[in-house]
């Protein structure tokens, strides 16, 4: 059916817009396109309605190929779901009418109080309306429409009588005879037909009234629609509302996340401000230190270069100006003062005096790990790259004692002004070890640069007696040392066994000759009672046994070794002369049983 003339746009209808400023219009008589009153409504496949031109102006989404549908099937996006439908070759024509909204398009006009526009015009009051092409028309139009030969067959009842009509349905006529209502059912063809149209277009169709099929049809739509829609209509809305409870529990959840997260900020930040407040005072004792040490380094070259000056200045005037006794009663004090200051002065090694120009190895380091505050980890810290001479100290049990032969060994750790052990090598490290009594008796020293400011100490003395063990860093003495090398993790303040400082007392004891023996209370406990059990003390006991009892005659009193008889567990062996000065029956040794 083709759609009556429309004035263009500029001439649509009034009737949508006086009809919306009034009472609410039905939804159901208004296309979501163009949101006027249907005209010509259309289903699509997915039972959407839409005007018939606005289906027709849907952009194309995809055209089939062929093979796979119809040739020129158009494929378009339902305006409403986004559903990919199929137009037939025809056009938007060759869709069925939606009858129910010609239906509430009809209601709506009946419903509708005071003068309407006119359709066509836009301009008379109307006064009829086309129940085929949906139209309201003014007297002149309503002439027009009649006048046209596809049009002229239309019926135009006037408003008035559509309005006493009250709740009559608008009658669905056939479009080729709009006399006549389509009562029969085309069974081959799927359409209903009216009795002219079963006579010569389906005359051979076994076309039937529609009373007697609609009971089949219709019982086919309701069994979809209960047996399968319904319950799947009602799991959807039970899914729905899970969905949107999941919806409300998610958003109550996010909610307390978030502000789980904004507490956490904010605490974070906290400990993070805190921990800046903590490294800019840390920056600020290094820096305070540095300035001490750079001025007492300073005061110290100072009074050096007056002392030296000084010294200098008095002996060229004495050389220069002075007579012969003069400079012989002099020379003495002159001398002295001279080889004073050229021996022990103050004097550093220049590449020792702010090595680091001034900067004193102050540096912060972001990604460096700072340990933990509230739980909450914290990066970034401030460190000092100079090594502090006073901090410096010299750990390990070698350091005070060794033994004749064996390797000795002992640490040196370098340290900043905070205590901590710097990481880096490469200072000037200097160890001496001589004996205290035999001045040309020397150790081999090696020192072993760790490159983490550990410096390892090793040496061998092949003569037992005491000797003194210089350390120096940078040229001066390091002032600390330790015994116990375990303990080298520890700040440099911490309670532990301290030395006096450079020159260090290191023991070298003779090498121990090892038991042969068994340490013991006597020989008949030891050997269960044997009586050729023998034992190193001067003890026997009667009845024919050849070792000591307790008690019995010669019994140190007290566990000794059966080797030798010595009572101290740790002890060296006795060598068989000693043992035979004090005990007259030589050497003995419990039986190993």
């Amino acid at each position: 059916m083709s759609q009556p003339e429309r004035g263009g746009d500029a001439e649509e209808s009034k009737f949508g817009s006086e009809r919306r400023a009034g009472s609410p219009v039905n939804p159901r008589a208004v296309c979501n396109v163009c949101t006027r009153l249907f005209r010509d409504p259309k289903i699509l496949p997915c039972l959407h309605t839409f005007c018939a031109d606005c289906v027709g102006r849907l952009e194309p989404f995809a055209v089939s190929p062929r093979g796979s549908r119809p040739a020129g099937t158009v494929t378009v996006l339902c305006p409403d779901c986004d559903s990919e439908v199929d137009l037939p070759a025809s056009g938007p024509g060759g869709l069925s009418t939606d009858h129910l909204a010609l239906h509430d398009v009809f209601l709506e006009t009946l419903a509708t109080d005071g003068p309407l526009g006119c359709d066509l015009c836009g301009e008379g009051g109307a006064e009829s309306r086309c129940d085929v092409c949906c139209v309201i028309l003014c007297a002149f139009c309503c002439q027009a429409h009649r006048r046209q030969k596809r049009t002229a067959s239309h019926p135009v009842p006037r408003l008035e009588e559509l309005k006493s009509r009250g709740g009559l349905r608008r009658p669905v006529l056939c479009p080729l005879h709009p006399d006549e209502e389509p009562r029969l059912f085309c069974p081959p063809c799927d359409l209903p037909v009216c009795p002219q149209c079963a006579a010569a277009l389906h005359r051979d169709h076994g076309c039937r009234r529609a009373p007697d099929v609609i009971g089949l049809h219709g019982g086919r739509i309701r069994e979809v629609v209960a047996a399968r829609l319904r319950p799947r209509m009602e799991r959807l809305k039970e899914s729905l509302q899970k969905v949107e409870i999941s919806q409300e529990a998610l958003q109550a959840h996010a909610d307390a996340a978030a502000n789980e997260v904004r507490v956490f900020a904010r605490a974070y930040v906290s400990v993070v401000e805190d921990h800046c407040l903590s490294l800019q005072h840390r920056l600020e004792e290094l820096h305070v230190q540095r300035r001490n040490q750079l001025h007492l380094q300073k005061a110290q070259l100072q009074q050096a270069l007056l002392d030296v000056g000084g010294a200098v200045d008095f002996a060229e005037r004495l050389l220069s100006r002075g007579s012969d006794v003069e400079v012989l009663s002099a020379k003495g004090v002159t001398l002295r003062r001279l080889a004073g200051l050229a021996e022990t002065g103050y004097d550093p090694d220049p590449a020792t005096v702010a090595p680091d120009n001034g900067g004193g190895g102050i540096s912060f380091v972001a990604g460096e790990p700072a340990g933990e505050e509230q739980g909450f980890p914290l990066v970034g810290a401030v460190h000092s790259k100079a090594v502090d001479l006073a901090r410096c100290s010299v750990e390990g049990e070698g350091l005070q004692r060794g033994v004749e032969g064996e390797q000795g060994h002992f640490t040196l750790v370098c340290r900043d002004s905070s205590g901590q052990q710097v990481q880096r090598g490469g200072e000037v490290v200097l160890v001496s070890m001589v004996h205290k009594e035999k001045k040309d008796c020397a150790l081999e020293v090696t020192v072993s640069d760790g490159g983490d400011g550990s410096y390892g100490v090793s040496y061998a003395a092949e003569e037992p007696g005491t000797y003194s063990v210089g350390v120096w860093v940078k040229g001066q003495h390091v002032k600390l040392g330790y015994l116990r090398s375990k303990d080298r993790d520890r700040p440099a303040d911490s309670p532990r066994p301290v030395l006096q400082g450079s020159p260090f007392p290191l023991q070298v004891r003779r090498k121990l000759r090892r038991h042969g023996g068994t340490f013991h209370c006597c020989s008949f406990c030891s050997s269960g009672g044997s009586k050729e059990a023998r034992c190193g003390c001067t003890g026997s006991m009667p009845g024919g046994f050849k070792g000591c009892g307790h008690g019995h005659r010669g019994h140190p009193g007290r566990p000794h070794w059966s080797c030798c008889g010595s009572t101290a567990e740790l002890s060296e062996c006795l060598p068989p002369s000693v043992v035979a000065a004090v005990s007259p029956r030589g050497h003995l040794r419990t039986v190993e049983l």
